[in-house]
């Protein structure tokens, strides 16, 4: 099977051989950081406001679960789209862009608000323009990080990305969300639009080319259509192992968090008997090791190897589903949930620096966001499939099937992720 290391890695030397003077990592991996801290703490909010908007318009779960879903849907029906135009166009035009739809999109909801005619057909339009505009964020800052940061810097720059992503989106958004929306709808939906401006006049400091590097010359009116070029990305990652195999391994570890955070909130209130504040603490814990996983991974790497370190992945994520199967202790099930969140940050740090390493420019758009396709879609099939386990075994033997599907998946880890694939994929740069 070909290795695409030793080409990528050829393309980024004589750049420097040839004294091109490296980007100020720093600087722009301090501005990253603030755009995603900002924009993902923004999106946290919305993610809070809009389904407690609907569930203010309408009194269906239907409808409410319907604006819900109009959040991450897009992810399932664009993705392989966005990363086409994130290889195509200049990537920070594409995050003014997305931040552009998202002021819109506020912006009307806030005038909505103002004139009570909002209506679950208005917050489903909004939730949608948002999840687009998500998806290509996300997308274009990920392809960015390469092009802004040099390759001694990007693993420090991934793990402060993706602690902001986690900290921020999942746990910090929310909360500040239910503070603003207890202040008033219109100061909620407010703090947010002034959020996303913020963040858009931040990436003015960005400093370096933001458009993908051609491997070369483009002939006029060759441009290839939108579906050849999905199709090359597809076959871009299928072709290479290491890749191929992270991908893989990424979809059964998001399935299990699907199903995890499907079940848990049942599991932790009737079997566990624990109340929603109880539960909420849980829920932290996933959190407070995604945080840890994201300030400690350089250091872990150097003393353990990124071998082992990814690996903790698969052992976190078999631990959080294993121990509820086993006990339902709470101190057990939170230390498993650590575990998980933790391990879940380490992956995801060292899987962006391997890709960003081995996927040529001019296709890392597409490979972002197949993987997130792969990752973020496999999460609601994790949680239906839960769900019906859950209803015909029980909730302990569902926990087991999916730690079982984990454990699967370690002999395919052991297999394509040896020392000697994993160093040739990190460069001498690492």
């Amino acid at each position: 099977m070909t290795d695409r290391t030793a080409p990528v890695a050829a393309r980024e030397l004589p750049a420097v051989a040839a004294g091109d003077a490296a980007p100020p990592g720093t600087r722009n991996t301090a501005v990253l950081l603030v755009f995603t801290a900002v924009t993902n703490l923004a999106d946290g909010v919305t993610k809070v406001a809009l389904p407690l908007l609907a569930a203010q318009v309408s009194s269906a779960p239907s409808q409410v679960a319907a604006v819900s879903l109009t959040l991450t849907l897009p992810w399932l029906l664009i993705a392989l789209h966005v990363g086409v135009l994130v290889d195509r166009f200049d990537r920070r035009r594409l995050l003014w862009i997305a931040d552009g739809l998202r002021l819109a999109a506020v912006a009307a909801l806030l005038q909505l608000t103002a004139a009570g005619a909002l209506s679950i057909t208005a917050l489903c339009a909004a939730g949608t323009v948002l999840g687009v505009a998500e998806v290509i964020a996300l997308t274009s800052a990920a392809a960015l990080v390469p092009a802004v940061v040099p390759p001694t810097g990007r693993e420090r720059a991934n793990a402060w990305i993706t602690g902001a992503e986690t900290v921020c989106n999942e746990f910090a958004g929310p909360f500040a969300g239910g503070l603003l929306l207890a202040a008033g709808t219109g100061f909620a939906l407010g703090a947010t639009w002034f959020s996303y401006l913020a963040a858009s006049l931040v990436l003015l400091l960005l400093t370096g080319s933001f458009r993908a590097r051609r491997p070369g010359p483009v002939t006029p009116g060759a441009r290839e259509t939108v579906g050849h070029q999905i199709v090359t990305g597809l076959r871009h990652l299928w072709s290479h192992r290491l890749l191929r195999t992270m991908s893989l391994i990424l979809t059964v570890l998001c399935a299990s968090w699907g199903a995890w955070l499907a079940l848990m909130p049942l599991y932790a209130t009737e079997s566990m008997g624990l109340t929603p504040r109880g539960y909420g603490t849980l829920l932290s814990a996933l959190g407070v090791g995604g945080l840890v996983g994201a300030l400690a991974v350089t250091r872990l790497n150097r003393l353990l190897g990124r071998r082992r370190v990814m690996g903790a992945d698969l052992a976190g994520t078999f631990a959080m589903m294993a121990v509820p199967a086993l006990t339902g202790a709470p101190w057990a099930v939170a230390a498993a949930a650590f575990a998980g969140g933790m391990g879940g940050t380490l992956w995801a740090v060292n899987a962006r620096t391997i890709g960003q390493r081995l996927v040529p420019d001019h296709l890392l758009g597409r490979y972002t966001a197949v993987t997130r396709l792969f990752g973020w879609g496999a999460m609601p099939v994790g949680s239906g499939l839960v769900g019906l386990l859950a209803q015909g075994l029980g909730p302990r033997p569902a926990f087991l099937v999916f730690a079982a599907l984990v454990a699967l998946a370690v002999p395919a880890f052991l297999r394509a992720l040896t020392p000697g694939a994993l160093s040739a994929a990190s460069g001498p740069d690492a």
